[in-house]
């Protein structure tokens, strides 16, 4: 296929891209700088810019964009850039779509999301089918996967991957966790009771292809995997595979003081289970938390 992509340098699209390409695939990476490569065509979705005809050349779009949720300290400010940068990018990309003659659309739109929709569910597990819950996280998702509509009512193919937490040493929720762990200096997070739906970043790679080429598949998409642990389950899991004690529990309010609304995020438990992908058939490399963390800090 001829994929169009937004999001590409980030800590997923790279790895996405790398797959994509390797199985055959043709990439085109859309930058908010000019052009620099046969590869590359730019555009700005804060000002709703990007050439149609860009788009026609694709068999599919994947928007990966959005300012990173863990990347800074959440102020009024960066929030609005949270919800800006993945309302403006989706926006843009499915007008264009939407826009164009029917011979022309992408057959489909891969559009990221998160599993922050869910809102705070307890102990409670939820799949697809459940509603939005309350919060920022979830506010934003909310508006996040209403700007795929148009390409949708359009008639495209359009999945809405709602993401848990990708691990692996190099980025995502993992990367922070490991240098206090290695210096004995680690332990849970909060009461630890919190469900964290976890993913490792060989399954959430293989499951955006695979969602890529199944065209029996739209609507929102859980990519977690099928096994979440609680805060302290992972951490115990985690120091075990780095041979250090995690003894040192971190309170709530530390995480507060020192990470502000973010903190929040990481002591909302999202127990969330993988239902459309486990329908589907899709086969994990990693389903449980051992080998997922094995793969984190081998691969």
């Amino acid at each position: 296929m001829r994929i169009l992509m937004a999001g590409s340098s980030g800590f997923l699209g790279t790895r996405l891209v790398d797959r994509l390409t390797s199985g055959g695939h043709q990439v085109t990476r859309l930058v908010r700088r000019p052009a620099r490569t046969p590869d590359e065509r730019q555009w700005n979705p804060s000002a709703a810019q990007l050439d149609p005809a860009v788009v026609a050349e694709a068999d599919a779009v994947v928007n990966l964009a959005g300012a990173g949720v863990g990347d800074k300290r959440w102020s009024d400010d960066y929030k609005k850039l949270i919800r800006s940068s993945r309302v403006d990018s989706t926006t843009t990309l499915a007008i264009a779509i939407a826009g164009l003659p029917a011979a022309d659309r992408p057959s489909v739109l891969l559009n990221s999301s998160a599993v922050g929709w869910y809102g705070d569910t307890g102990d409670r597990t939820v799949e697809e089918d459940a509603p939005a819950g309350e919060g920022f996280l979830a506010d934003v998702c909310r508006v996040w996967e209403a700007a795929t509509r148009p390409a949708e009512d359009a008639g495209v193919r359009v999945v809405r991957l709602r993401t848990g937490l990708p691990l692996h040493r190099d980025g995502g929720m993992l990367q922070p966790q490991l240098l206090p762990i290695k210096l004995g200096l680690g332990g849970r997070l909060g009461s630890g009771r919190q469900w964290w739906s976890w993913i490792s970043l060989r399954d959430w790679v293989d499951a955006a292809a695979f969602l890529l080429e199944r065209d029996d598949i739209a609507g929102p998409v859980n990519g977690v995997g099928p096994d979440p642990a609680t805060n302290a389950q992972f951490t115990r899991e985690l120091a075990r595979h780095l041979h250090r004690p995690a003894i040192i529990p971190i309170p709530a309010l530390a995480l507060k003081v020192a990470l502000g609304g973010f903190a929040q995020d990481i002591l909302t438990s999202t127990r969330v289970l993988p239902g459309v992908l486990t329908k589907a058939g899709f086969e994990y490399r990693h389903p449980d938390l051992p080998a997922a963390l094995h793969a984190a800090l081998t691969e």
